[in-house]
């Protein structure tokens, strides 16, 4: 048996286990099965490894993206640049490579959802989380110009009461990272000046459930072109599959 799972702490809305028991159906494989693994703090893992000895993969999600770290043997490339992990590889030889596969989600996705040739080909990334970091190193390698947006002034980042109608119209990419409109919270968005989105804004929303938050309903009312988190987790699931099978 071969045991994949999900670490984080709050994972009763989690899209991972749902989505990897189907693969496994659909795939026949049958000594698979994927869980979901709360921790307290992220210092339980050491104790999580050595009661679940046929563990073959980990994916990793809030607040353990980056306190995760000192518990690694080592980290990727992907890891390292976005400064966040949400895969873990479990080595042969007992050793644990930290991989970040949110940002080659995020980069997928978004080429076919925002045009080379938009206008004003510019990004807000609303949050400056372990997300955010990883959507900064997909527009960095898409070669799109972007700034961070937070509640407070953070250096160079924008807060949001400097969004004005003229910022929003120089930035046709707005990317929400924050957990803003997440299940069961529906009725929160970002504060934004909805009224200056027009029809040349792509919206980019990281929340999968609701499938249209109320960020991308006010893009949506004001003509702009939307698009959910669902493709990218999907995307970065399978680059998970990929790193935990490349052996096999």
């Amino acid at each position: 048996m071969r045991v994949f799972g999900l670490l984080g702490r709050s994972l009763a809305h989690s899209f991972s286990q749902a989505y990897f028991t189907k693969k496994f159906e659909q795939l026949g494989l049958t000594d698979c099965r994927y869980e979901l693994f709360e921790l307290a703090e992220a210092s339980d893992l050491p104790a999580l490894l050595a009661r679940q000895p046929y563990l073959a993969g980990l994916n990793v999600t809030i607040p353990y993206k980056e306190k995760i770290w000192p518990y690694l043997t080592r980290v990727a490339p992907s890891a390292a640049v976005v400064g966040a992990v949400n895969v873990i590889e479990f080595l042969a030889d007992g050793g644990l490579v930290g991989h970040n596969t949110d940002y080659l989600g995020f980069r997928e996705s978004l080429r076919t959802f925002y045009p080379l040739d938009a206008p004003n080909r510019r990004a807000l990334v609303l949050g400056t989380g372990g997300a955010a970091k990883a959507v900064a190193v997909a527009l960095q390698e898409l070669a799109i110009p972007y700034q961070f947006v937070s509640r407070g002034p953070q250096g160079p980042t924008l807060t949001y009461e400097e969004l004005t109608p003229s910022v929003l119209a120089s930035h046709s990419l707005i990317v929400n990272t924050t957990p803003l409109g997440t299940y069961p919270a529906v009725g929160n968005c970002p504060p934004l000046p909805y009224s200056a989105l027009t029809p040349h804004h792509y919206l980019f929303d990281l929340i999968y459930n609701p499938r249209e938050t109320l960020f991308l309903q006010r893009g949506l009312a004001a003509g702009c072109h939307i698009q959910n988190g669902y493709e990218m987790l999907a995307l970065q699931a399978e680059a998970a599959w990929a790193i935990w099978t490349a052996g096999s």
